[in-house]
């Protein structure tokens, strides 16, 4: 979200979108740590009386993988006209291939996240 919002950047300014366009790939591969997997629950509505729908962080990764990292970073942008136009800057593929080769993206590199403690410990 700091990419997409350009808060990386020396011209930032709050009120502007000057951020850049991230690509992620391989989204079926998020690690989840501690009992998210069958604790953490996402919930959606139809508008409808009863409509509730809810799914556990398996169950969505393992239909809509993309929409586990898309719902994180929409939730870590301003709840505003500025942070839509800033989510679409956002694009997740689930498997290794995308078709953004074209405009030749550049790696990032983030903070080597530590591997979940065995059990035990």
């Amino acid at each position: 979200a700091t990419i997409i919002r350009g808060k990386h950047k020396p011209t930032y300014a709050p009120h502007m979108d000057g951020g850049d366009y991230v690509v992620v790939i391989n989204a079926e591969k998020v690690a989840a740590t501690g009992n998210k997997e069958t604790d953490k629950t996402y919930y959606r509505h139809s508008g409808y009386p009863g409509g509730i729908r809810s799914m556990t962080l398996g169950q969505m990764r393992e239909r809509y993988p993309e929409r586990v990292i898309e719902t994180a970073v929409r939730g870590m942008l301003p709840k505003n006209k500025l942070g839509r136009a800033m989510f679409t800057k956002l694009k997740v593929y689930a498997g290794g291939e995308h078709p953004h080769a074209a405009q030749s993206p550049e790696p990032l590199t983030l903070a080597k996240v530590r591997p979940a403690r065995k059990e035990g410990f």
